[in-house]
């Protein structure tokens, strides 16, 4: 099992005035390349928190964050932005789409940013959002599709750079139970059939077991549950 990304003796404390909160407790984390792994656990044990500081979003109090073995929090800031930028992938529960822009300019929007030519920009994006099953609603809105055509549209954004990783915080988390069970059925042949890596943050137990590993947060730490 070879690790894309390993999260080593990670903590995480907030303080407000006199108080201080400890959300992480020396947790450690490695995630397999090529498969899915869900993180579990109650509400505020810390599981949002912990994928932010995967993607480098957030800074932990102390500890090390390895990508293909190389320490991310040793990286500037700037670094660290090209590194999101080239190698990670983001999916949340809101599918954060420009509401001004077609799908096909959405799920082109990295590529540009990337400052990729117009043409191959839309060319990749068209194959992406072909395959998410919207190749008939490339020109549509965001306000002129569904729920789940949106989430759609924000997997095949985050899947058309090719990182190397995604990060999904509650990816289906805002749609009904079939849909839920749709997207990621979608997602999760997307991931496999092009070898990419995920880490998932879901309350669906019964999607979480439909991933490769499953991790369980709790009391900011957290174990591999075995399968």
């Amino acid at each position: 099992m070879t690790p894309i990304l390993e999260a080593i003796d990670l903590t995480r404390t907030f303080q407000e005035g006199s108080i201080t909160t400890a959300v992480l407790k020396g947790l450690s984390l490695i995630v397999p390349d090529h498969q899915l792994t869900a993180i579990i656990g109650k509400s505020g044990s810390g599981k949002s928190t912990l994928l932010h500081i995967l993607g480098t979003l957030d800074t932990p109090t102390s500890g090390q964050l390895l990508f293909k073995g190389k320490d991310m929090l040793k990286l500037s800031d700037k670094a660290k932005a090209q590194l999101r930028a080239q190698h990670l992938g983001f999916i949340y529960q809101f599918h954060h789409l420009l509401m001004d822009f077609t799908a096909l300019e959405n799920v082109a929007l990295p590529l540009r940013i990337a400052k990729l030519p117009v043409n191959t920009a839309q060319r990749r994006a068209a194959e992406y959002l072909e395959k998410v099953g919207l190749k008939d609603k490339m020109n549509f809105r965001p306000a002129e599709l569904s729920g789940g055509q949106r989430q759609r549209v924000a997997i095949a954004r985050a899947l058309c750079p090719q990182p190397d990783l995604i990060l999904a915080d509650e990816p289906t988390g805002n749609l009904d139970e079939e849909n839920a069970a749709t997207i990621f059925a979608l997602f999760a042949d997307l991931v496999r059939s092009e070898q990419r890596a995920v880490v998932m943050v879901t309350h669906d137990l019964a999607l979480a077991q439909r991933c490769d590993h499953i991790f369980s947060l709790e009391n900011g730490s957290g174990h591999f549950l075995t399968r």
